[in-house]
C-alpha cells in the first residue's frame, strides 16, 4: 500500500534525500520511456532535503532547462506524491569552473506551477542511437543497406576562393576558426546574417569543405532550410519524425542555410529545437545563415531565438567597391577571359547590389562578346550593365561629387559649405569645385552656391590652384587622379 501524503511528516518518514529520490525515480520510470529515463533522470543526484524542498543536482544549465520544459509536470506530481502537498523541488546546477578543484554550482527553484511544455507540437528527443544503420537517411535513395551521408557540398566553394574585404572580415575569420575547431569554440552556434548574394552560402560551404579536410572523421551536412522543412513534412506524413530527428542527431557539423524560412513552419521549428539541443549539448558544431538578424525573425519561437544567441552572430555586409572588383577579376579569370582595368572598375562600380548580380553581369557580357564576336570593351560593358540594372540616364550632380570627395578625404559634408579654412577642408573644397566644373554643366555661380554661397571668382581661383598643384606635386596628383577616377565612373 502506497504511503499517503498525510503521513509524510510523521516520525517514521525517511528524510534522507537519496531515499526520497529513489522513491521518485520508481514513479518516474513508470511514466517515461526507457531511453528518456536513462538520458534525463539517471544522471540526477539528490543532494538536500530541507523544509520539504528536495534539491537535485543536474549536470548543466541545458539539462535543467530541458527538464523544466518537458518534465516539470511529471516532476511536480511525483514530488507531491512522495513528500505531500507542500513538497517542492529545487535544482543545483553543476557549472564548469576550471579554476576550482570542485565544480561550481548554482541553485534554482523548479517552475512547478507552469504546465509542461509537452503539448500539441511536443517532440521527444532521444539522445542515444542504439543502431544508427537502422535510421532512415533523407539524403539517400530508400533501400540502401548502409547509411552514407552525402555532405551536400560544392567543392569549389572554399576559403581560398572567398574574397576577403572590410565587409566580411569578421565573418570569414570566425568561419575559419569554427572549421579548425568545430564544436570547441564559443562560436556555437555561429550565425551569419546579411542580404541576398553577399556570400553567406559560400562561407557556409567553405566551413564544410575545410572541416572535411582537417577532420575527415567528422560527419558534415549542408542543408537549406527549405529542404529541411520538406524532409520534415515528408517524415511527418509517414509518422517517421523520430527517425528524422535521429538522423540529424548523427551530424557532427550541421550547416543550415536560410533559417528565416522557418518562420513560416512552426512544427518544423519543434524538430529543429530538438536537433539543436542535442547537437549543442553533445559538443557538435552548428552554423546558421539568415537574411535578417535574430531579432527580426518574426514567427520564430523565442526558445530557438535565445539559443541562436548562445554563440556568435555576425553580419555580412554587401561587398564594397574593392571587394566587388576583386571578385569580378576572379570570375573573369575562371572564365579564361581578361578585361581592362577600365571595364573592371566600371562594372564593379555600377553593380552594387550583390555578388549574384555581379556574376550575372559577367555572364551576360561574355555571352554578348562571344555571339557578337566583339572584344569586351567599355562600350559593351555599358550596354549590358545598363540593361541589367535598368537605371535611367542621369546627370551627375554637384552634391554627389561633394559627397564622394568628403568620403575620400574623410571630412564632414557640411564643412565644404562652411567658412572653415583648415588645410584639409580647403584642399577638399577646391578639388570638389574643380570636379564639379569638369563633370557637370553647371555655371560657376551655381557651383559657388553649392559651396556656401561663394561667388564665381572663388570657383575660378580653386580651379587654378588645383591645376597648379597637379603640375608641381606628385603626391597631390596621385590622390587627385584617384578621386577623379571615382567621379568619372559615377558619371558613366
Amino acid at each position: 500500500m502506497s504511503q499517503s501524503p498525510s503521513n509524510t511528516h510523521n516520525e517514521d518518514f525517511v528524510i534522507d534525500p537519496g531515499v526520497v529520490w529513489e522513491r521518485c525515480m520508481a514513479i518516474i520510470e513508470d511514466n517515461v520511456n526507457r531511453r528518456a529515463f536513462q538520458t534525463w533522470f539517471l544522471p540526477i543526484r539528490a543532494v538536500d532535503l530541507t523544509n520539504n524542498i528536495l534539491t537535485i543536482q543536474v549536470p548543466s544549465q541545458f539539462f535543467y532547462e530541458w527538464l523544466e520544459e518537458h518534465y516539470v509536470e511529471l516532476l511536480a506530481k511525483t514530488i507531491k506524491r512522495v513528500l505531500g502537498r507542500t513538497g517542492q523541488l529545487a535544482y543545483r546546477i553543476q557549472m564548469e569552473n576550471n579554476s576550482q578543484k570542485s565544480p561550481a554550482t548554482m541553485q534554482l527553484p523548479s517552475n512547478q506551477q507552469n504546465k509542461t511544455a509537452k503539448g500539441e507540437h511536443y517532440i521527444d528527443m532521444p539522445l542515444t542511437v542504439e543502431d544508427p544503420s537502422r535510421i532512415k537517411n533523407p539524403f539517400v535513395i530508400p533501400g540502401m543497406k548502409r547509411m552514407q551521408i552525402d555532405p551536400q557540398l560544392n567543392s569549389s566553394l572554399t576559403f581560398n576562393h572567398f574574397i576577403e574585404g572590410e565587409c566580411n572580415t569578421l565573418c570569414r575569420n570566425s568561419a575559419i576558426r569554427v572549421a579548425q575547431k568545430p564544436g570547441e569554440t564559443s562560436f556555437n552556434p555561429l550565425m551569419l546574417f546579411g542580404g541576398t548574394g553577399c556570400g553567406k552560402t559560400h562561407l557556409l560551404q567553405a566551413i564544410g569543405n575545410e572541416v572535411r579536410k582537417q577532420h575527415p572523421n567528422k560527419t558534415v551536412l549542408y542543408v537549406s532550410a527549405e529542404k529541411f522543412i520538406n524532409q520534415y513534412i515528408e517524415h511527418s506524413r509517414n509518422r517517421e519524425v523520430g527517425d528524422f530527428i535521429n538522423f540529424y542527431q548523427l551530424i557532427d557539423v550541421l550547416l543550415l542555410d536560410d533559417i528565416h524560412i522557418f518562420t513560416n513552419a512552426p512544427k518544423a521549428q519543434d524538430a529543429l529545437f530538438a536537433i539543436f539541443n542535442h547537437l549543442h549539448q553533445s559538443g557538435k558544431q552548428i552554423v546558421l545563415t539568415s537574411d535578417t538578424p535574430p531579432k527580426d525573425l518574426e514567427g520564430m519561437q523565442e526558445r530557438l531565438l535565445s539559443r541562436f544567441r548562445w554563440g556568435l552572430t555576425a553580419e555580412m555586409q554587401q561587398p564594397d567597391f574593392e571587394t566587388r572588383k576583386a571578385i569580378l577579376e576572379i570570375i573573369m579569370r575562371n572564365e579564361g577571359t581578361e578585361i581592362s582595368e577600365e571595364v573592371a572598375q566600371y562594372i564593379a562600380f555600377n553593380i552594387q547590389n550583390n555578388i549574384r548580380d555581379l556574376r550575372g553581369a559577367v555572364i551576360s557580357i561574355l555571352a554578348q562578346s562571344t555571339l557578337l564576336k566583339k572584344e569586351v570593351d567599355l562600350e559593351l560593358a555599358k550596354r549590358v550593365v545598363k540593361n541589367l540594372i535598368k537605371t535611367p540616364e542621369k546627370e551627375l550632380g554637384i552634391a554627389e561629387i561633394q559627397k564622394m570627395v568628403c568620403t575620400y578625404f574623410k571630412i564632414d559634408y557640411d564643412k565644404l559649405q562652411s567658412k572653415t579654412r583648415t588645410g584639409d577642408v580647403v584642399n577638399a573644397r577646391q578639388i570638389a569645385m574643380y570636379l564639379a566644373k569638369k563633370f557637370t554643366k553647371c555655371s560657376l555661380k551655381t557651383i559657388g552656391d553649392h559651396f556656401g554661397k561663394r561667388d564665381h571668382t572663388t570657383v575660378i581661383h580653386s580651379v587654378q590652384k588645383v591645376e597648379d598643384f597637379l603640375k608641381t606635386d606628385e603626391t597631390y596628383r596621385e590622390s587627385f587622379l584617384e578621386i577623379q577616377h571615382k567621379v568619372q565612373l559615377a558619371a558613366m
